[in-house]
């Protein structure tokens, strides 16, 4: 393949209402994941790792956080002008002054990036959803194709069309139509059972995307979005075609490993996917050194278990443990640690996400809970156990899980949740 310049951008301005109170203080993008990650991290990795250097990160939305994890992790040092990871706000480059108005206007306010860029390709990625992909497979297969347009495409069962942007395509790939949450979706060709959900990420050529976002704009009717309003308008006007992510293949990864990709957009389905994480042979692998999960480089020392003593002894079983953790005689089982979390002695954690520097007091007892950062637990707490109770002082998923750090949280928080 043809040396081809590469433009991406991130889409990281949602505002992630579903995930409250995750993300009260912070972007979707910025929230924590699998003890010491956030999930920006993974569209960054993803980038990196298939040769993408060249990254804008839109943001819009309580970024602070986002910011300052951009600038502890993903600062380049490298000295090539087309070596950047740079995050950007909106431009209020639109008639109205105003902030993103969907996911195309978010491009179009950064037009003058592209043109000044030069670039053949631009690609055009989400940073809301916990996945690995090669992306450097999704540009051959664009180019393969001749298309002006590719959309990653996930096939899901049939029964899920409810719940996504469905596109419908002929044998060949081409897609033909699109059809937002439609129960009488058209399934993926040779398989009546299952549906090509749109994954969010496109491949634009350049010239194509900078045509059509001026044509959008111009739209009083449009909505500015891509899935809702640029795609399905280029259906019969542009070849475009439909990359089945689950032929992707990472590096490094053997043969019979399939693609992993989450939709985190609830609290349930984001402890499921970093439960994930807990299995003897995990679906998502963060042990591939051919595809390193990246993030922040913190100066954390190892995590340490103390005491052997029966009835006072430092364990962690079935769970992730990250750098700084001291358990000094308490118990946990089947977790997700973060950074520097303190667990006591006497205190039982089960099936539970602790963030980065919660404190959890002697003899506690912590079950299928998620806590914010900060959070310091006194002695002798019980949450996870009485649910009535529980949703009195606490967010308190349909599912029973208990959301601790947002409001009305009567146990001792640090409100710095960086």
């Amino acid at each position: 393949m043809q040396q081809l310049r590469v433009l991406a951008f991130v889409l990281a301005g949602g505002k992630g209402t579903r995930l409250y109170p995750l993300t009260r203080e912070r972007a979707k993008p910025a929230v924590p994941f699998g003890g010491k990650y956030r999930i920006i991290d993974f569209v960054l990795s993803n980038l990196i790792n298939s040769g993408i250097y060249s990254i804008y990160v839109l943001i819009q939305f309580k970024s602070q956080s986002l910011l300052q994890h951009l600038r502890d992790g993903w600062q380049f040092s490298g000295l090539l002008k087309d070596q950047f990871i740079i995050p950007v706000p909106a431009q209020m480059r639109a008639a109205d002054e105003a902030w993103y108005r969907g996911t195309a206007d978010a491009i179009y306010q950064n037009l003058n990036l592209i043109e000044q860029a030069h670039p053949d390709l631009v690609v055009i990625f989400g940073a809301d959803h916990i996945y690995r992909m090669n992306i450097r497979a999704m540009i051959e297969y664009h180019c393969e194709k001749r298309a002006e347009v590719t959309v990653a495409a996930i096939p899901v069962e049939r029964r899920y069309a409810t719940d996504f942007g469905v596109i419908e395509a002929d044998g060949d790939g081409r897609i033909v139509g699109f059809h937002e949450k439609k129960a009488d979706a058209p399934t993926i060709p040779g398989d009546p059972e299952r549906v090509y959900a749109s994954m969010g990420n496109y491949i634009f050529n350049a010239d194509r995307l900078v045509e059509e976002l001026c044509r959008d704009a111009e739209s009083e009717e449009s909505s500015h979005d891509f899935g809702r309003d640029i795609l399905p308008s280029l259906v019969g006007r542009a070849e475009m075609f439909a990359y089945n992510f689950l032929t992707n293949r990472i590096p490094g990864d053997p043969p019979e490993v399939q693609p992993y990709w989450r939709d985190v957009g609830t609290i349930d389905a984001y402890y499921e996917a970093a439960m994930d994480l807990r299995a003897v042979v995990p679906a998502l692998n963060l042990y591939n050194r051919q595809w390193p999960l990246r993030t922040a480089s913190y100066p954390d020392p190892p995590a340490k278990f103390t005491f052997d003593e029966d009835g006072r002894r430092g364990e962690a079983i079935d769970s992730i443990v990250s750098g700084g953790c001291i358990l000094s005689g308490g118990l946990v089982r089947r977790c997700v640690l973060g950074r520097w979390v303190r667990v006591h002695a006497g205190a039982v954690v089960e099936d539970s996400i602790l963030f980065d520097n919660c404190d959890i007091g002697r003899r506690s007892r912590i079950r299928r809970a998620i806590f914010d950062k900060n959070v310091v637990v006194p002695p002798d707490t019980v949450i996870g156990y009485d649910l009535e109770e529980d949703r009195r002082k606490y967010h308190v998923t349909e599912s029973g899980i208990v959301v601790v750090g947002g409001p009305r949280t009567p146990v001792e928080v640090s409100r710095v949740l960086v």
